[in-house]
């Protein structure tokens, strides 16, 4: 390392500013996507939609992001985090300013989908730089402050959104975060860089380089049985964070009677002690690894802890007070937050660095696949039956999901003279 080189951006410091700087970016990431969840009774009278409707909205977003998220994991490990982070900050808050200009449903839901084509690129470029840049004893930790981002934007997005909402209208909520966007896409490319490799800069402990351990080509990868495993853990339980994100707002407002200025009070509880319960179970897993639990086991026996805490869900329906359902869907997204955050490390201590970011990009389009088309039962049976049933069947999905990845997924490494 040069001699000239600031302090503050020595390979030690620079680790944990690029994390957060990463942390900025997810807020924004999750502000820019509750926006509509947020204003969902505002959209629908200005729009003139019904919950069917409003779920064809979210779809429209939901359909983008899970068709690109498997493309996007390969553009990171094709490209590097840096390039493709950039590109794909400035390509989603050019969307969300889309939306603020919108005078037609067409129009939002254009921009709906155009922030949903450029967000899956965040969540792959994200687990490379954690992966790269940190060793498995403070990787589940790093990843946690990373994606805990994404909970704290939904923590921040009720307030904000509705406050901008209704002091300068709804216009103003898509307007704001979409300026913060690209202020935040010059923070990152000044601030990010690969670790160091050449010769004359001795990495610091813990990194690794991608040509430290073979990877999977994309044919080998989807060869193997972690990668399924992965892959169906998050098609079963992505569609009960989905819900927390896109329904819940709109629930405490339309089932349980509260105000939309009640919302930007109230509705921030259960996204707090979601992402206090998804960073907590994090270091537990690491303080496992650092007791001499196998890595990959402890992030299992976690998962499979929080899982066990997701039936509670079916509670929903037999308690309507406001506080009630905040606090039950406050476990809930503890359990998803556990899920999303400790999942991406499975992959991190699963495969190869050079394939975390392909790896992570397919589960999320799977995930996104499954949520969407959950949505479409969501809308159908909230408008048809009411939402009783849509509980018990989120209640069931962790579960489910935990006995698929505990009896799947194990360390991976590619065999010599695979073709």
């Amino acid at each position: 390392m040069s001699s000239a080189t600031p302090s503050w951006l020595r390979p030690e410091r620079r680790r944990w500013l690029i994390l957060v700087v990463i942390f900025a970016v997810m807020v924004l990431n999750y502000v820019d996507r509750q926006i509509v969840s947020v204003l969902k009774p505002t959209l629908k009278t200005q729009f003139g939609l019904d919950d069917s409707g409003y779920a064809t909205l979210i779809n429209a977003f939901v359909f983008c992001y899970a068709s690109t998220y498997a493309a996007a994991g390969w553009l990171v490990d094709r490209f590097g985090s840096g390039q493709v982070m950039l590109y794909g900050i400035v390509a989603w808050s050019g969307a969300c300013l889309g939306g603020a200009f919108a005078n037609t449903f067409g129009q939002l839901a254009f921009s709906r989908g155009l922030l949903g084509v450029a967000e899956p690129t965040s969540f792959p470029a994200q687990l490379r730089v954690v992966t790269l840049w940190f060793p498995p004893a403070l990787r589940a930790t790093a990843n946690s402050i990373c994606a805990a981002g994404s909970t704290v934007g939904a923590i921040v997005a009720v307030p904000i959104v509705a406050g901008l909402a209704v002091k300068f209208g709804w216009h103003a909520a898509f307007l704001v975060p979409g300026l913060v966007g690209l202020a935040l896409a010059v923070a990152w490319r000044f601030i990010y860089r690969d670790p160091p490799v050449a010769a004359d800069q001795a990495p610091i402990h813990g990194v690794v380089t991608v040509d430290q351990v073979p990877a999977f080509t994309w044919p080998q990868l989807w060869r193997t049985r972690s990668l399924w495993g992965i892959v169906l853990s998050r098609f079963i339980s992505d569609p009960v964070w989905y819900f927390c994100l896109f329904w819940l707002p709109g629930y405490l407002q339309e089932r349980s009677g509260l105000t939309l200025a009640q919302i930007a009070t109230l509705g921030w509880i259960p996204f707090l002690v979601t992402d206090l319960g998804g960073v907590g179970s994090a270091v537990l897993s690491d303080r496992l690894v650092r007791r001499g639990v196998a890595p990959l086991r402890a992030r299992k026996l976690v998962l499979a802890g929080a899982a066990a805490l997701a039936p509670i869900c079916a509670l929903t329906p037999y308690f309507p007070h406001p506080f009630s359902t905040l606090a039950i869907f406050s476990v809930v997204g503890a359990v998803c937050l556990t899920w999303l955050f400790s999942l991406g490390v499975v992959v991190a201590d699963t495969f190869p660095a050079a394939n975390v970011g392909s790896v992570w990009g397919i589960a999320g389009a799977f995930g996104a696949t499954g949520a969407m088309l959950f949505n479409v039962y969501v809308g159908h049976l909230i408008g048809t039956f009411g939402a009783g049933r849509v509980f018990i069947a989120l209640a069931v999905l962790h579960p489910i999901a935990a006995v698929v990845l505990w009896n799947t997924v194990r360390r991976e490494q590619p065999r010599p003279n695979t073709p």
